[in-house]
């Protein structure tokens, strides 16, 4: 169900910093016209940090219902308190969501056996099956393959990871371990073609925001075996990509989406626009798409 192109969905917001929830319409029509395989409500993307409980549940009612069962639905439901991610797990609508996505838990900075234990009490209350999500990057710890491998032979519910270390080396040891049947996700769009060629089943992407008919055209290449294609079109986004996270997540793919005019230029503090510099250089990049 999760192999392919999962794209994370930006959430927009008016002028006046509340949901614009017609743009989200406009959002997920968009890239399930243009071929992605599953959404994925409240991640990293959706700037998830700044919106209220009531909020995210407002949104993901709002995705189920544009989404009309079209594509499967994964919805974030993660954190650094383990009580606070099984309370969330009884409020959110999950009996129209297919899977949860759950980070690793962030600036504690838990041993492994912190994190197995995390995981484990979740897999226990989850109603859904449940993927999980290594993003050292944000969470200030990574978790090791043979901690995947841990809860992936001990709760039958985790079904699959979102790997987003940026290290070959142990994403090919995850390839090397994890039962064939366990689904194994790319967190980082730049590398996504590279480790589908090692093993890979897909990604959760950001650039298939904006990017959307050439990235899930990549993606639907490379697990084909077809790297021909597949490196052409990621030669042609390579740099596009680069620009949507030169300065972080989601300013990029927001000001992209901007100029496609399916939403505003806007956020919640701390997360401000992308500097000038940027957009001029986002503005040439679009030109040669």
């Amino acid at each position: 169900m999760f192999k392919g192109t999962g794209v994370a969905l930006a959430t927009p917001f008016k002028k006046d910093k509340s949901i614009d929830f017609d743009a989200l319409e406009r959002l997920v029509n968009h890239v399930i016209e243009n071929g992605v395989n599953y959404l994925v409500a409240l991640g990293t993307t959706a700037e998830t940090p700044t919106l209220s409980n009531e909020e995210k549940i407002d949104v993901l009612k709002f995705i189920i219902k544009i989404n009309n069962s079209r594509l499967p639905l994964v919805c974030g439901v993660g954190g650094n308190n383990t009580q606070d991610v099984l309370d969330n797990l009884k409020k959110y609508p999950l009996e129209h969501v297919d899977a949860i996505l759950s980070v690793s838990p962030y600036y504690n900075k838990p041993t492994q056996s912190g994190i197995i234990a995390h995981f484990k009490e979740i897999s226990k209350h989850s109603p859904i099956p449940i993927i999980l999500y290594n993003v050292p990057g944000r969470t200030g710890s990574n978790m090791l393959a043979s901690t995947t491998l841990t809860l992936a032979n001990e709760c039958k519910n985790i079904i699959a990871i979102k790997e987003a270390c940026g290290n070959m080396a142990q994403s090919m040891e995850l390839v090397q371990t994890l039962p064939e049947d366990f689904t194994i996700l790319s967190g980082d769009d730049d590398l996504a073609i590279a480790q589908i060629a090692i093993g890979f089943d897909g990604v959760i992407s950001v650039a298939a925001n904006c990017f959307t008919k050439d990235f899930s055209t990549m993606i639907s290449e490379s697990l084909k075996h077809n790297f021909v294609a597949a490196k052409k079109l990621h030669y042609k986004l390579l740099n596009g990509i680069s620009l949507l996270f030169t300065e972080g997540n989601p300013p990029g793919v927001k000001a992209v989406l901007n100029k496609m005019d399916i939403c505003e230029n806007e956020f919640r503090l701390p997360v401000v626009p992308v500097s000038d510099d940027t957009s001029n250089k986002i503005d040439l990049f679009l030109k040669t798409l």
